[in-house]
């Protein structure tokens, strides 16, 4: 009886630590979520009373030509920064993983913007891609080469923010790679340099296949977090220019925030996570096949 008693005490101290989780949780993530699939069947601007409208938001979605153009650009940007930011963070992993001098101080001046604000980290590219006085172009000029529109040109605009934001968010990705090459047994290439293995055959035979649950967290994270690229185009461009750079998170900000439309972004948002999840379950499921 006193075991149960203790057990029981236990468990009520355990439910009283986690309250203000629960809390939290309640409060900030499952009232949004479930007023939000509220929305879904009203029209709502914020001021004026909820209005009915069934499957109205749905109809409307389907016939969005923007709405399918910002999840166009949105793959745009995925397809562009995913494999720059496999490439850039392995490489410089590989690099790291080396005996080095100042290794401690290389990896952490890596993870610097990591932890930067993104806001600020957007300002400061768009001065350094501002095609009159930027920095990169004032680079170009002195080596010859013709000024890059790099963000006032819609073919431009897009792989400009994902090369951005591949410097951003690379210092995570190396922490990540860093930690599955720690992983690799040290005999494997011991093994290989007896056998007279090249660098370049120790890397893609011994490397590459040790690190592939690695690569898939890496490809999961970062296909989750260019689904939600929203403060790179809000902050730099707005969207523009001619809506090349017009994410389907920003669409769906402006839906709700700038035309009031709060039903209808409630109903984009769940048909958006509805996408993501199904892209990654199948980049998943594939990548795990190959």
């Amino acid at each position: 009886m006193r075991v149960i008693q203790k057990l029981k005490n236990s468990d009520k101290a355990g439910y009283i630590m986690s309250m203000p989780y629960i809390i939290s949780f309640l409060l900030f993530m499952g009232f949004p979520i479930v007023f939000s699939f509220i929305l879904i069947f009203h029209k709502w601007n914020i001021v004026t009373p909820m209005e009915w409208v069934g499957l109205r938001n749905f109809a409307r979605l389907f016939h969005d030509l923007q709405f399918l153009k910002s999840i166009t650009n949105t793959l745009v940007f995925i397809s562009i920064h995913i494999p720059l930011q496999i490439a850039v963070a392995l490489l410089l992993a590989v690099f790291l993983n080396q005996k080095i001098k100042f290794r401690g101080l290389f990896r952490a001046t890596y993870f610097l913007p990591v932890v930067v604000s993104g806001v600020v980290i957007t300002i400061l590219w768009q001065q350094l891609y501002a095609f009159e006085t930027g920095l990169l172009n004032n680079i170009l000029i002195k080596f010859g080469f013709d000024k890059i529109p790099w963000i006032v040109s819609p073919n431009w605009a897009m792989p400009s923010i994902a090369i951005m934001a591949t410097w951003k968010n690379v210092g995570l990705y190396i922490i990540l790679f860093l930690v599955g090459l720690q992983g690799v047994p040290g005999y494997m290439y011991e093994a290989a340099d007896i056998d007279g293995a090249k660098a370049w055959q120790k890397f893609f035979y011994i490397t590459l296949p040790a690190l592939n649950s690695t690569i898939v967290l890496v490809i999961i994270l970062s296909t989750i977090g260019g689904f939600s690229l929203f403060i790179e185009p809000f902050v730099m461009t707005g969207g523009g220019p001619m809506n090349s750079t017009l994410s389907a998170m920003l669409y769906i900000y402006n839906q709700a925030f700038y035309f009031g439309h709060m039903g209808y972004a409630a109903t984009l948002g769940f048909f958006f996570a509805f996408i993501i999840l199904l892209v990654v379950m199948l980049q998943k499921k594939f990548i795990e096949k190959k």
